[in-house]
């Protein structure tokens, strides 16, 4: 019977989440109001039941002697409807963009702060309207106290004000591929005080926006298209302009590399051992996995397509030479000459004396072939 109950409890919560994430603007704004009527008839019937009214109404009696009571309750009413008017709007401004593709969720978020804004600071000056008469004298009084607090919390409110200026400048959206300073990722969340971005190991960093306003911004979505260039090393007697040609066709047939404009390749400069060309080519709906996977097919099909023209794709080499004693030039160290004779099957003698080695045991050099002892 209890593991039914847990069941049906389960049940009825998951369907009133789900009931109250399909609710509407206008049905959150109604149920709201319910919920508040409900708590106060049931605060009323619990005074009633514990017979404290007389008490209630004595405090009432004194608090309108004092002519405050009626302030305070229109203050609480003017803030209850502050807070729902804003959740009232905030839903219609979300269902307004998710029906209308021309605002952006960046738009969404500025649209829904300055409501906020505009709605609280005019429930708190209606507020303190309701207490003192004399308003002007409070808002002097308040823009001093305003400056010894921005003073005070500069950094803050530095912050604050980046937020804002972020969110009218537009430097980068929500679900942009940014690099902000030394940071690199995806924009997940742009609110007064920070932005959030989503790196590509999964971590979530969150920077204060004077920091994001201070720094440099590369956002590499804005156009919803990136350029990227590999390079790849030819050898000194491949006619380079055939090899360019070759390597733009194969990257040409690489699956998301864009058409228009067509991958160029470029002479970049000379290397001690090759003439380094540079592919450049376009990738449209720019992300870093797509950047990884395009760059990774792109350099795998240039290297099978020069393989096929036969052309050769220099590294660095080492050629070690033994020389005759006697001779000028460098000589093997020790170490060498030995595993040299010891390939060649010769023995070593010891310090002091050395056989000599036989006609098929000796190095052979790289130049011509000179003749070395083996020790």
């Amino acid at each position: 019977a209890r593991s039914e109950m847990c069941i049906r409890d389960r049940f009825l919560t998951g369907r009133l989440k789900h009931g109250d994430r399909d609710l509407t603007s206008t049905q959150r704004l109604l149920l709201s109001a319910t919920v508040g009527v409900a708590t106060a008839v049931g605060a009323l019937t619990l005074i009633a039941v514990w017979d404290r009214s007389g008490a209630l109404f004595k405090a009432a009696q004194s608090a309108l002697t004092a002519n405050q009571v009626s302030n305070v309750v229109l203050a609480v009413i003017l803030l209850a409807i502050a807070y729902a008017l804003t959740d009232f709007l905030g839903g219609v401004i979300r269902e307004i963009g998710a029906e209308s593709a021309s605002i952006s969720q960046h738009q969404q978020e500025v649209i829904l702060r300055v409501t906020q804004l505009t709605v609280y600071t005019s429930a708190i000056l209606a507020v303190v309207g309701l207490f003192t008469e004399n308003v002007g004298s409070l808002l002097v009084g308040a823009g001093f106290l305003g400056i010894v607090v921005g003073m005070a919390a500069r950094q803050t409110l530095g912050a604050i004000l980046a937020g804002f200026v972020l969110m009218f400048s537009r430097p980068f959206e929500v679900g942009d591929w940014v690099e902000i300073g030394d940071h690199e990722g995806t924009v997940t969340e742009i609110s007064i005080m920070s932005t959030r971005i989503r790196s590509f190991d999964g971590e979530v960093i969150t920077m204060p926006n004077d920091d994001v306003r201070s720094g440099s911004i590369v956002d590499r979505s804005r156009r919803n298209r990136l350029r990227i260039e590999v390079e790849v090393g030819v050898d000194y007697d491949t006619d380079v302009e055939r090899a360019a040609a070759v390597v733009e066709a194969a990257a040409a047939d690489v699956e998301d590399v864009a058409e228009m404009p067509e991958p160029n390749a470029v002479t970049k400069r000379f290397d001690d051992s090759a003439v380094v060309l540079g592919l450049r080519y376009w990738i449209r709906n720019p992300s870093m996995r797509k950047r990884w996977r395009t760059q990774t097919a792109a350099m795998n099909a240039m290297k099978d397509a020069l393989e096929d023209e036969g052309i050769v794709i220099p590294f660095p080499q080492q050629t070690l030479s033994a020389r005759a004693e006697g001779a000028s030039g460098p000589q093997l160290d020790a170490s060498v000459e030995g595993r040299a004779a010891t390939r060649d099957g010769s023995a070593s003698a010891g310090d002091g004396g050395s056989e000599d080695a036989d006609d098929g045991g000796s190095v052979s050099a790289s130049d011509g072939g000179s003749e070395g002892d083996g020790r």
